[in-house]
């Protein structure tokens, strides 16, 4: 265990703007806000002057009054001039969130100002019928979200015709959570927002508020389509926070191949969740799974009520998928200190605003430095002093960070990696553009160099019409339809309970059939199912109501063909590629592992149809006479290929804002297109989403902390920490842990950055 020092840090004040209204700089006093920090100021200064602008700092640092400010004072000043007009008065603003949660609590933020000219509203899903045409001809200051604007307000954007003539602010909360395919989604989303907005004479600032990124200048201008300032200087107050880098036990018990494993990252946090919780520390616990919320929650309350019966009752869980009335009960309970321990999703991660907590653990690696920022800066909030533990999983990533905590406190956090180019994304959004307002000849640009070649082959295909003056949508059908903002195509599979015939939710196709074949476990709004039958024809999956102890892992083999190399480089004798490749995937089998333990329960085959999948990859080629030079023998190739390209997958976040199950890999001593040894590591969605790219831009730094994540691991031949995959069709074999170090240094011996 390493243990690593946040300093405290002092506040630094700026004085209110002149442009603001004394109305507005009143209402912020009687919240107790007496004077800003300087980075709010800064931000809400460039936004007011005209500045596509990103405020991204750390956790609890006012984002809120960054984007406020300008929003709500321009709305104010519209709203007390005389508007005896016949043409649309007064301007108003759009907030959009990742989440309905996160809406609501920037409502009742807005609403507890108090002031009488802002009419803010939410609209979303849920918002009723009645309310939803008061809030297009009333609302000042609309709260939605991505999917609303895309299936809900951009399609009838003539209804909202009043509403995008007097747009003047767009405000991007949580900015970088727009990653990966969602992302890409997102981007194309804003831009036909923009589209719409020029159309009727608008031409709205964009305001991002981010947690702190890799150049958010740079990811929020691709986001929004338009150059921007940023603003990451914090000058917010924060107490000091220790961090400890904790990594679980090696046990005696032994997992595939005869392979040791490490004490389960639940059972650990369990425990040390009840520890502080029996010294009457407030603390949080965050893990990525719904239910391993649960199952942390559950597994403290029994060891707590060993020690005293009156504290289980002040332990609870917290995710998404509870009421809001639940999770209102939740969160006021926390803040008053009813509640001394909480295990959550990252639910609690984005901006609600829980103070006074003393801990924070964190189960297995977030997915991002931001994202870990964002949770241990949960503690130490009012200012106090405070303690937080990254409690590391069976995964090579968290592996390598303990060992290298530098990584995390020492480098730049991740880029957020998104391609709005990707023609799986852009096609159907540049149908729903046409369908909005016909495309001219003028607008392509704003959806890149690439929007063009997708045009003409929508027309080929039959969704698009060629006329003089543009591109036209013919169909009856909806546009938007042809867009799932937050899937990676192949159309949804109904989740549906056999009993009663309800639909619990819906799956992306391509994830069924690790998610969603027979015998797999589901888990909905904390309940679990055991899955009875796939049916990809009928686009569903029949599950019924079961508690089982254990959670399943679908296995697959896959084969990998060259398309094309879009860009390549050497390193000596090693060629690193990045392009185009057709991936075939077939899911073989699955496994019962257990829940608390990991424990291998049992493992049964499947026959599930192979998939095609074209993406992009990044790819390192070699030869084996390199290799046997630098100590590989012959025979072992296969192995530590094969050894570190699972390490490669597992270390990918480190330099791109990906999940390990965002990727895969395929590794062989003979590839039939490079006719050498070769890793391949690929986006696992059609057309890429970013990941492989950002990996070849950081190869040197990616390999390094792989080979380094390998030779840290302390088991013999190999583990879940280091080489060995969870969902490898070969049933992790063959692997050579010491051939895998030896190639990589092979690999890095001429490397270069790129």
């Amino acid at each position: 265990m390493s243990v690593h020092e946040i300093p405290a840090r002092d506040a630094v004040v700026a004085g209110w703007p002149g442009w603001a209204h004394p109305d507005i700089v009143a209402a912020y006093a009687g919240l107790g806000v007496p004077e800003p920090w300087k980075h709010q100021i800064e931000a809400a200064d460039l936004a007011h002057h005209g500045s596509h602008t990103v405020v991204a700092t750390g956790t609890a640092s006012g984002k809120s009054l960054a984007y406020q400010l300008p929003a709500l004072d321009a709305i104010h000043r519209g709203e007390l001039e005389d508007r005896v007009s016949l043409a649309p008065a007064g301007t108003v603003s759009l907030y959009l969130s990742p989440t309905k949660a996160l809406a609501a609590d920037q409502l009742a933020a807005v609403q507890s100002l108090q002031l009488p000219t802002i009419r803010a509203a939410t609209y979303d899903g849920d918002t009723d019928t009645a309310d939803r045409r008061w809030i297009r001809d009333h609302a000042n200051f609309v709260l939605a979200n991505p999917d609303m604007l895309h299936f809900g307000i951009l399609p009838n954007h003539v209804r909202w015709a009043r509403f995008f003539r007097r747009l003047q602010f767009v405000i991007i909360d949580e900015a970088h959570s727009y990653r990966g395919v969602f992302g890409s989604h997102v981007a194309n989303l804003l831009r036909r927002l923009r589209r719409i907005c020029s159309y009727y004479g608008a031409d709205p600032v964009f305001i991002g508020a981010s947690a702190t990124s890799s150049d958010p200048q740079k990811s929020f201008g691709r986001l929004i389509g338009d150059a921007v300032t940023a603003v990451t200087e914090d000058t917010s107050p924060h107490g000091s926070t220790t961090v400890a880098m904790w990594e679980p036990v090696l046990t005696e018990m032994k997992g595939e191949n005869g392979a040791r494993e490490r004490r389960s990252v639940i059972a650990e946090t369990s425990d040390l969740l009840a520890n502080l919780v029996s010294a009457q520390v407030r603390t949080i616990a965050f893990i990525k799974s719904r239910r391993g919320a649960e199952t942390i929650a559950t597994i403290a309350k029994r060891l707590l009520d060993d020690v005293d019966p009156s504290l289980p009752g002040r332990v609870a869980a917290y995710r998404s998928g509870y009421l809001p009335e639940e999770r209102r009960l939740l969160e006021q309970a926390l803040r008053s200190g009813e509640l001394l321990g909480v295990s959550s999703t990252s639910a609690l991660e984005l901006g609600i605003d829980i103070s006074g907590l003393d801990a924070v653990l964190v189960a297995g690696w977030p997915g991002t430095r931001a994202s870990l920022f964002q949770q241990i800066g949960r503690a130490g909030r009012a200012g106090q002093s405070a303690v937080a533990a990254f409690v590391a999983s069976d995964d090579p990533l968290d592996t390598y960070l303990v060992h290298h905590p530098e990584a995390i406190f020492d480098l730049a956090v991740e880029a957020t990696v998104f391609d709005p180019s990707n023609p799986y994304v852009l096609g159907p959004h540049l149908c729903a553009a046409a369908a909005e307002l016909p495309l001219t000849p003028a607008e392509l640009a704003l959806f890149g160099t690439t929007a063009r070649t997708v045009l003409d082959k929508l027309v080929a295909d039959g969704f698009l019409r060629r006329r003089p003056a543009g591109w036209f949508w013919t169909h009856s059908r909806s546009a938007a339809a042809m867009v799932n903002l937050r899937a990676d195509g192949g159309g949804p599979i109904n989740i549906v309970e056999s009993g009663t015939g309800t639909v619990l939710g819906t799956m992306d196709s391509p994830q069924c059939q690790y998610q969603a074949h027979t015998g797999a476990v589901y888990v909905h709004q904390g309940a679990s199912y055991v899955v009875e039958e796939l049916n990809e024809q009928d686009h569903c999956a029949v599950v019924h109501r079961a508690n089982p102890d254990y959670y399943t892992t679908a296995r697959d083999v896959t084969q990998i063909e060259v398309v094309e190399s879009l860009i390549h480089t050497n390193w000596g004798g090693v060629e690193v590629h990045f392009g185009d490749v057709k991936v075939t995937t077939q899911v073989v089998s699955f496994q019962r592992k257990a829940l608390v333990s990991n424990e291998i329960l049992g493992e049964e085959p499947l026959d599930l149809e192979a998939r095609d999948l074209f993406t992009k990859a990044v790819w390192f080629v070699t030869d084996s006479s390199s290799l046997v030079e630098g100590g590989v023998a012959e025979p072992d190739i296969p192995g530590s290929l094969h050894a570190a390209e699972h390490a490669a997958i597992g270390l990918l976040p480190l330099v791109a804002s990906s999940d390990r199950w965002d990727i895969g890999g395929v590794s062989t001593a003979l590839h039939a297109d490079t006719e050498k040894p070769t890793i391949f590591v690929y986006d696992g969605h059609p057309g890429g989403a970013g990941f492989a790219e950002r990996g070849f831009e950081a190869a040197q730094v990616w390999l390094q902390a792989t080979r380094d994540a390998i030779a840290a691991c302390e088991c013999d031949a190999g583990c879940p920490s280091c080489v060995q995959s969870p969902k490898c069709g070969n049933r992790n074999n063959p692997l050579d842990k010491d051939g895998a170090v030896k190639l990589l240094d092979v690999l890095l011996t001429s490397a270069r950055p790129l």
